[in-house]
């Protein structure tokens, strides 16, 4: 008896470690953008770039900034083994000094939450710089 069990035992790891799980894997390029000293009101964008090396579709369900100010775009078509997305975050550089802030995605990949960060520095407004007109009503 105990001989048939050690048997059973035996195909029912080896089943089991023959079994190739299919999962999905980002690895970036870069997981923080350092904007360095930026001006005010420049332009706040930035890429990271991604390959899914997993064996499976990389689906992201979800890219979240950590405040209204960090805005990231992600492909919302899966991602299949092999090929290569982006992430495009933008930051609002209308707002003065330094700062640290992160997207965390959602996804179906091996490692379910990953946290991409931007930094930089926001230089103050130029003094004395007329406001620019961007409503479109006539200014007086």
């Amino acid at each position: 008896m105990k001989s048939v069990m050690l048997s059973i035992m035996f195909v029912a790891v080896a089943m089991i470690s023959n079994e190739v799980k299919a999962q999905a894997k980002m690895d970036f390029k870069k997981e923080v953008h350092d904007y360095g000293n930026i001006k005010n009101g420049a332009n706040g964008t930035c890429t990271f770039e991604f390959t899914n090396t997993g064996n499976a579709p990389l689906i992201i369900s979800n890219a979240t900034g950590s405040c209204g100010c960090t805005v990231p775009t992600w492909p919302k078509e899966p991602i299949a083994p092999g090929a290569k997305g982006e992430i495009t975050v933008k930051y609002d550089t209308k707002r003065t000094g330094e700062f640290t802030k992160t997207v965390t995605l959602t996804s179906n990949a091996s490692e379910t939450s990953k946290v991409l960060t931007i930094k930089g520095n926001v230089a103050a407004p130029v003094e004395g710089a007329s406001p620019v007109n961007t409503s479109g009503a006539p200014s007086h």
